[in-house]
């Protein structure tokens, strides 16, 4: 696994695909989330 025991900073879209949900399909990979955040890019 390429993300297993790495720290991550996920930046989402509210338009899109938010921060939350992409923090929880990685998080079984054994990643580690130091900042997940949605913003809007407008």
């Amino acid at each position: 696994m390429l993300l297993k025991d790495k720290k991550i900073i996920i930046l989402g879209d509210r338009d899109g695909v938010p921060g939350q949900a992409v923090e929880e399909c990685v998080k079984p990979l054994g990643t580690d989330v130091v900042f997940s955040s949605t913003e809007c890019f407008v």
